[in-house]
């Protein structure tokens, strides 16, 4: 029996058809092949984009309602989580595998730096995944499977630049890395489905906005990441998928729901020495709020009306999605809110709570992505109030290596700064997700669902 067809995705986070222009080797590859739009779904953020993909499902059917979300039975928000347990549904590579030893055939899959990667039932993986001490420190560092892997390819490609990953200094090193890297496994492994992310365009467009000058660079940046990846694909004969999972609009102003729920008496929070965190057990609303969408949980449904009726006429906000709306738009899970805020598309949900800024958790001010009860996309910020960065950073640093107790915190808590967001369906399709296939065929592709029973196909495995 014949060998499967080994296949490539490529998740270039942010590329619009607009943008394409500016990203030659791209542009190249679609002339030849395909490129169209790509239909993305709500929330238009990552981890609920890249589960639609991995299952065909949309979140009400995987369940990766946003990027985080309340856990009703713990009474603890989340943000990015890892578990691959979490994906309800089948994936991609579950079916590939089941089908392809039914057939006798052997199908292997490389995931790199997709979300949802620790348990995925792979052949190679790596993700970022810091070291945590009993003392409080963390020191950087990437997690995989087999566990040699990580340490073969920092071998081989140098130490992964995770300061470079999120934070003040995110930027164009890490996703080169992460090219190299994967185009080194693809070489190497020759695994039938590759899984890479690509996260450049995930800074500059949010921190400046997508029609900012220096945007145009930056595709370019991404595409020469791109380069290495099909480069390596092409040697081993393999198929390109690159897609992106929506696209940034220009915002310019953020919305705090959680602050006009504590105004008025839903939410409740328990002050401390470490500053103001929110008490879910005693709120009777708080929202989980995720760029331009808010999952808005209330303890008792009856009052979800009065909730709506506050929070509808805010002015950052389009529409407020009941049980009803959520259904069409396949978003009704467990784990969604009692109610959903669609943000206007010049706005973005920023999760402060506080009403005084002296009182704002320590955390609020550092890049600390999983305390956080929300996405901050201000953490790609140094404050500009902060007389003299770099001294602090090098100050707090140097507590660190004399093995001191240190808090990183350059973060602003002005969310003017944020000029681009995501989270919606955008009005011009050239502004929203893109396509581009190494193949003809894979124009009949139209959304993020349609991806994976394309891709089985193509490696010889049939539509799921």
């Amino acid at each position: 029996m014949s060998a499967l067809r080994p296949v490539v995705w490529l998740n270039t986070v942010a590329l619009t058809p607009k943008l394409l222009e500016h990203a030659p080797t791209l542009k190249a590859l679609g002339e030849s092949g395909t490129s169209k739009p790509l239909g993305g779904i709500v929330p238009a953020v990552t981890s609920a984009a890249q589960a639609t993909a991995l299952t065909g499902l949309a979140p009400s059917g995987h369940g990766i309602v946003g990027n985080g979300w309340f856990h009703r039975d713990t009474g603890e928000i989340r943000f990015w989580l890892q578990s691959n347990r979490l994906i309800k549904g089948k994936t991609i590579y579950h079916v590939a595998r089941n089908r392809a030893a039914e057939q006798g055939r052997t199908f292997t899959c490389a995931k790199l730096f997709w979300w949802f990667n620790q348990g995925a039932p792979v052949d190679w993986s790596v993700t970022p995944k810091p070291w945590y001490g009993a003392d409080g420190s963390k020191v950087f560092g990437i997690h995989g499977d087999p566990p040699e892997l990580p340490a073969a390819l920092e071998k081989k490609v140098g130490t992964f630049p995770f300061h470079n990953f999120w934070g003040p200094m995110a930027g164009a090193p890490s996703t080169q890395w992460i090219a190299k890297a994967a185009a080194q496994v693809i070489r190497e492994k020759q695994p039938t489905l590759t899984l890479v992310y690509l996260p450049h365009l995930d800074y500059d467009p949010q921190r400046h906005g997508p029609n900012h000058p220096d945007v145009p660079k930056r595709v370019r940046e991404l595409d020469d990441a791109v380069r290495l990846c099909i480069d390596a694909a092409n040697d081993i004969g393999a198929e390109v998928l690159a897609f992106s999972d929506y696209g940034m609009l220009e915002v310019s102003r953020a919305e705090t729901p959680n602050r006009v729920l504590r105004e008025a008496g839903w939410l409740e929070v328990r002050d401390g020495p470490f500053g103001e965190l929110i008490d879910t057990f005693r709120s009777r609303a708080f929202a989980v709020c995720d760029h331009q969408i808010a999952h808005v949980y209330v303890k008792d449904r009856k009052d979800c009306d009065a909730v709506a009726a506050l929070l509808n006429p805010l002015e950052g906000v389009a529409r407020v999605l009941d049980e009803r709306a959520r259904i069409a738009m396949g978003l009704e899970h467990p784990r969604s809110g009692d109610l959903v805020l669609l943000a206007r598309p010049d706005a973005w949900f920023a999760y402060p709570y506080w009403l005084d800024d002296r009182r704002a958790p320590d955390f609020a001010r550092t890049v600390d992505i999983h305390r956080k009860p929300g996405y901050d996309p201000l953490e790609m910020f140094i404050d500009p109030q902060i007389g003299f960065p770099k001294m602090r950073i090098v100050s707090r640093l140097a507590r660190k290596k004399l093995g001191m107790r240190y808090l990183m915190d350059v973060v602003p808590l002005d969310t003017s700064l944020v000029r681009g967001s995501h989270g919606l369906l955008p009005l011009d399709k050239n502004d929203g997700p893109l396509l581009v296939g190494s193949d003809t065929s894979a124009a009949q592709i139209e959304t993020l669902a349609d991806l994976k029973d394309y891709t089985l196909q193509r490696m010889g495995l049939g539509a799921s």
